[in-house]
């Protein structure tokens, strides 16, 4: 089911959750959201920019491509630009197959979807557009933990926990005897294949007895309302809802317990869930249709990197800036990762 609403930023969390609320009454697909401008029909744009441009993935990164494709059809009124929310695996599902012009991405495109790109003659520009923090998150009734080791929260998702860890003096015995409530990402999210990477050791490894969502509103309102919960999301979303939610620091491996910042993740301290998030974009789309070109120069332009920090989240340092342009300029095609992890690796040393 794929359902069309015109949303402004500030509007986004309260339609997404209304959204999402109607498609489980309907018992309908996995809930693609789109936010779209005006009528792409005319030809007099003082631009001389027009046409649709197709955007799905991931929700982390779908505040940036909202802000940047508001103001981008600000300034070319005759373009249309449509930003789904599939989770970064739906949306390469999409992209491989040619549906979309640009796929959101936070975590890098993995073996078997190049492969399904290469099967379907898709060249991929890959294209890194800000840094995020993967942000754990309790109920801020929690008075317990302030900060939690990369081992404990292994204790708390490794698949073997399944139906074996569900309370909270289970992680550590001095926390209380409550019922541990666990949120977090659905298996279509570059967020959950990070996760369970940088924690579990293996991109896909978690137990399966949680309330997963591609919606991180469906995390944050499931945190938000057990006074045993935790949950995972970008730090985006953790920002938005800073009063509802309370932000756990993550002990490093120079053993310092580190909160979740803008400038934490930018430094790199906040690790091993600080990470880069991406646009992989349609190499013949970028080619031949001047409204995606214009489209994806607008999002990688240093000047528009204020767009970035207002969805909250790091914009690029200049050095690592300047190589994205000249990815796009050169055209340059195919993974640095080469199908593999980010965890762990420095994109400076990478582009």
């Amino acid at each position: 089911m794929v359902l069309t609403t015109l949303l402004s930023r500030s509007a986004y969390s309260v339609a997404l959750a209304a959204l999402v609320a109607g498609l489980a009454a309907c018992g309908g697909d996995s809930p693609t959201a789109t936010t779209e401008g005006t009528d792409a029909g005319g030809t007099d744009s003082p631009s001389g920019i027009a046409g649709d441009i197709q955007v799905d993935g991931s929700s982390t990164v779908f505040p940036i491509s909202e802000a940047m494709a508001e103001e981008f059809m600000a300034a070319n009124p005759e373009t249309r630009v449509t930003v789904g929310v599939s989770g970064t695996g739906g949306g390469f599902e999409k992209f491989c197959t040619g549906e979309t012009d640009i796929s959101n991405a936070s975590r890098p495109i993995k073996q078997e979807e190049i492969e399904a790109c290469e099967q379907a003659g898709v060249e991929f520009v890959e294209l890194p557009v800000a840094f995020d923090g993967i942000t754990v998150v309790t109920n801020t009734g929690n008075d317990w933990v302030q900060c939690l080791t990369t081992e404990e929260l292994n204790t708390i998702w490794a698949p073997e926990a399944e139906g074996q860890v569900a309370n909270w003096n289970q992680v550590r015995p001095d926390f209380p005897n409550q019922p541990l409530g666990l949120y977090g990402p659905g298996t279509d999210s570059g967020t959950f294949d990070y996760f369970t990477d940088a924690i579990n050791g293996e991109e896909g490894a978690s137990r399966g007895d949680y309330t997963a969502s591609e919606d991180d509103n469906v995390v944050v309102q499931g945190v938000g309302s057990d006074d045993g919960g935790l949950g995972y999301f970008g730090y985006a979303y953790y920002e938005e809802n800073e009063g509802q939610l309370k932000a756990l620091e993550i002990e490093n491996e120079a053993g310092e317990c580190v909160a979740p910042s803008r400038e934490t993740i930018a430094d790199g301290t906040y690790a091993p869930l600080a990470r880069p998030i991406f646009i992989y974009v349609n190499r013949e789309a970028y080619e031949t249709k001047p409204q995606v070109q214009a489209f994806v120069d607008y999002q990688v332009d240093p000047a528009n990197e204020e767009l970035v920090s207002e969805a909250g989240y790091i914009a690029l340092p200049a050095d690592i800036s300047e190589k994205v342009v000249a990815r796009v300029s050169n055209a340059t095609t195919g993974s640095i990762y080469e199908g593999g992890s980010s965890v762990g690796v420095k994109l400076s040393d990478k582009l």
